[in-house]
């Protein structure tokens, strides 16, 4: 199902490599809604297309940057405080007598505190990591887009919700990232033919049971364990994966660009792991039909089987 992701995030790049605008404006709005304290998930690969600004755009969006920063390691800073007063207090209270809650109180205080002080330093940090492009359900990320004028990227939230649906459908369907081929003319009716994207990827992960791995059952009184399997395209490459997206509007609430990769049958080499879907990343030169509404069906269809299909090699992940 995709259900993480490392995604091209750098918008320069993007722009050269699919002759695309950026939405400036919607991505100002996104930072500038996070620093105000609305709780929006965005990798730091995002960010770091506005550390150095070139605009006046840009400048405002480092400093949402810089205030979103100041308030999360102010937060952080807070509980760390906390949490390092409630270990010195659960000590002082082992060191008078032994107690279940004391020991209780060490061991979460010490895990919070590890969790913190990393959460801090990766905060802080400025050189640039893999990992920073990668992004999960609910993380919004930049997605290639038709309109008039021709191709755009805009920021999306990886979890579509339809513009007919309530907010609610959130909660109640938290697998709506993943927009599966055989549902294409059901669920995603609305969508499907009308609104179309592209989220250009270089690899993903899938979460596989570890029984499916084996490729063996459950054993009498085994509990199931999950691996997360990294999906990497031989030879390297950056995948114009097929997506849906929507906009949803409400009085009185933000509106939400959102989208859905669409996923298929995997090939060989994913179903071998245990898992049972896969991205379909587009044929390049069938971008523009793609990103074009309208057509029939079964031409959108025809694109999807006319997919590339690089060989996927899996490992553990980290």
């Amino acid at each position: 199902m995709c259900y993480s992701a490392m995604v091209e995030q750098n918008l320069k790049r993007l722009e050269r490599k699919l002759k695309a605008r950026t939405d400036l404006e919607q991505f100002e709005e996104l930072f500038r809604r996070r620093a105000e304290g609305e709780d929006l998930k965005l990798a730091k690969a995002l960010e770091a297309n506005f550390l150095f600004p070139q605009s006046a755009a840009e400048e405002r969006i480092r400093g949402y940057i810089d205030a979103h920063r100041a308030a999360t390691s102010a937060k952080w800073e807070a509980e760390l405080f906390k949490q390092r007063k409630r270990l010195a207090d659960a000590e002082r209270s082992l060191a008078k007598r032994e107690t279940k809650k004391a020991h209780e109180d060490v061991r979460i205080a010490t895990n919070k505190i590890d969790w913190l002080r990393a959460k801090l330093t990766d905060l802080k940090r400025t050189e640039s990591k893999v990992n920073d492009a990668r992004i999960f359900p609910f993380w919004h990320a930049p997605v290639v887009v038709r309109e008039t004028d021709g191709l755009v990227i805009r920021p999306m939230r990886y979890h579509c919700r339809p513009h007919s649906k309530p907010a609610g459908y959130d909660k109640r369907y938290p697998g709506l990232y993943n927009a599966r081929r055989d549902n294409l003319e059901g669920f995603w009716k609305s969508l499907f033919g009308q609104r179309h994207a592209v989220c250009v990827l270089t690899s993903f992960f899938e979460n596989v049971a570890l029984n499916d791995f084996e490729k063996r059952e459950l054993r009498a009184e085994e509990k199931p364990q999950n691996l997360v399997l990294h999906f990497n395209p031989q030879p390297a490459q950056h995948m114009l994966v097929a997506c849906l997206w929507d906009r949803w509007e409400k009085k009185g609430e933000p509106g939400l660009y959102s989208f859905a990769a669409i996923t298929d049958e995997p090939p060989p080499e994913v179903a071998v792991t245990g898992h049972n879907r896969c991205i379909i990343p587009l044929n390049p030169a069938d971008i523009t039909a793609w990103l074009t509404p309208g057509a029939e069906l079964t031409s959108y269809y025809a694109l999807l089987d006319h997919r590339e299909r690089p060989y996927y090699a899996h490992e553990l992940a980290a």
